[in-house]
């Protein structure tokens, strides 16, 4: 008796188990970078003008030292800079995501298995504000730091002045 009890125990919690169900689920990698193509997207417009976002991104650009090759301002260095207005693989949201997702030929690391889908978005969201293209009013409007001047992302961007 004691067997069929287990074993209708164990019947029953299996039929209450249920799996997530997946096909609602999307990768935030996937939308709007469909083969490089930019394409507005409900992440862009989720990201792209949400403050809590953009300060995520300020994070992850300072913990994934960014800096290192893009400067501390995105003005440049050993990398490209990120507050010039011409941007060689575009400067939407998805194309950003895309080049930190898949990387750059010549130096940009791809960082797919580095960084969530999210997280790259959150890291977009505050690139764009380096050159003055995110939306005044989803800008923080403190920085980390205590200071005395505007955050560095509501400042105007200095005009990009290639090395001789």
């Amino acid at each position: 008796m004691s067997s069929r009890l287990m074993l209708f125990v164990m019947l029953a919690l299996l039929g209450a188990c249920q799996r997530e169900d997946r096909s609602k689920v999307s990768d935030p990698r996937a939308e709007g970078a469909s083969g490089g193509a930019v394409v507005s997207s409900p992440a862009q417009a989720q990201y792209a003008s949400n403050a809590y976002q953009i300060s995520e991104g300020q994070r992850l650009y300072r913990w994934m030292n960014c800096s290192g090759c893009h400067g501390a301002t995105g003005g440049g260095g050993m990398g490209v800079p990120l507050m010039d207005a011409e941007w060689r693989y575009g400067s939407g949201m998805a194309d950003i995501v895309a080049t930190i997702d898949r990387g750059r030929p010549n130096g940009m690391p791809a960082f797919h298995n580095r960084l969530t889908g999210q997280q790259m978005w959150q890291l977009a969201a505050y690139v764009r504000t380096l050159s003055g293209l995110a939306p005044k009013d989803a800008v923080p409007s403190r920085g980390d730091e205590p200071s005395n001047k505007a955050p560095i992302t509501q400042r105007t961007p200095a005009p990009f002045e290639p090395a001789p």
